[in-house]
């Protein structure tokens, strides 16, 4: 047990942490070397042992930001409630950039919009008609601007876009909705304070940006119920206007559900009377039209109705549109 711990943060200072958290990288090189520290975290269940959510929680219970020495007292001193916080919490990646890379296939779409989303979260990417937009080429130069019908939002989005540049708006959206095992609450200080501790030290401007757009969501809040999505999707899904275009979300999420149910899930989805959006890795599905090469296929795949638009970013950073002259408003 100890071992596949281990090697599990090896693997993630190596490999992920780099670039994105220097931070991340120490503590996690520093649990691979540390057989004390692989026993506890073998203590957890294996679906709550991932390096961000271990790290995450740490912080949440005050760990700081020291080097990995400094965090090693605090988590022995700290063990029973670090074992107890990670087996009730699960990663929550509540990124509101992601909506820039969904705008393109949004923009697609007939209004008005009715907007769910699988895996909500707080509800921060149910609001892209509230966010601003910057989008930038590789060097920086403004190539399109957008902003809410009432002015520039306290949440300014910056995204790079290589290549051509496809019609964008924003979207009209009456009404937001999502489903979530564990649905948080933007008005809540707990929960806020959680959606912060996920935020990888060294990731600039991100705590920030979460914060505000959870003012924006705290101020009128989704409808956000908790379960199962493939148990309540048809129940919320029949809730919506009729009178709007119903479009599910899974910016994300599909990553964490089992094949099985992940292939259960798109196929209800598919079913239902409803548009589909989504930013996901190219090798969980066998939907993309068409085909994606997942060895060759530069980030993740955002499609409309399993139809590929753009490769992106995982966070929305960064896309660049695939979609061609196909694109079409339906």
């Amino acid at each position: 047990m100890t071992d596949a711990v281990r090697e599990r943060y090896a693997r993630f200072a190596a490999e992920e942490a780099p670039g994105r958290s220097a931070l991340y990288a120490d503590w996690a090189a520093g649990i691979a070397e540390d057989e004390e520290l692989g026993d506890l975290l073998g203590r957890l269940p294996a679906n709550r042992r991932q390096p961000p959510l271990v790290f995450a929680v740490s912080r949440l219970i005050g760990a700081g930001h020291g080097p990995y020495r400094e965090w090693r007292r605090f988590v022995l001193a700290h063990a029973d409630r670090l074992v107890e916080e990670c087996t009730r919490r699960a990663l929550q990646t509540n990124e509101p950039l992601r909506t820039a890379a969904l705008l393109p296939a949004l923009s697609e779409i007939r209004e008005p919009i009715a907007l769910l989303e699988i895996g909500a979260s707080a509800g921060l990417c149910l609001y892209p008609d509230r966010y601003s937009y910057r989008f930038t080429d590789e060097n920086g130069l403004l190539r399109r601007a957008l902003d809410p019908v009432d002015g520039p939002s306290t949440v300014v989005l910056e995204s790079v876009v290589t290549g051509d540049l496809p019609p964008l708006r924003m979207p009209e959206v009456v009404w937001r909705s999502g489903i979530d095992l564990a649905p948080l609450d933007a008005a809540d200080d707990e929960d806020r304070r959680w959606l912060r501790a996920l935020v990888w030290p060294g990731e600039a401007g991100r705590e920030q940006r979460i914060t505000a757009a959870l003012d924006i969501v705290a101020a009128d809040p989704p409808l956000l119920i908790a379960g199962d999505a493939a148990g309540r999707l048809q129940e919320l899904a029949a809730a919506a206007p009729a009178d709007a275009t119903l479009v599910i979300t899974t910016p994300g999420v599909l990553v964490h559900i089992p094949r099985a149910q992940r292939e259960a899930l798109v196929a209800r989805i598919a079913a239902l009377p409803a548009r589909w959006v989504t930013i996901d890795p190219p090798a969980i599905l066998d939907v993309w039209d068409p085909p994606v090469d997942p060895a060759a296929w530069p980030g993740f795949v955002v499609a409309l109705d399993g139809r590929v638009r753009a490769a992106a970013d995982p966070l929305g950073a960064r896309w660049e549109w695939r979609a061609g002259d196909q694109a079409s408003t339906t």
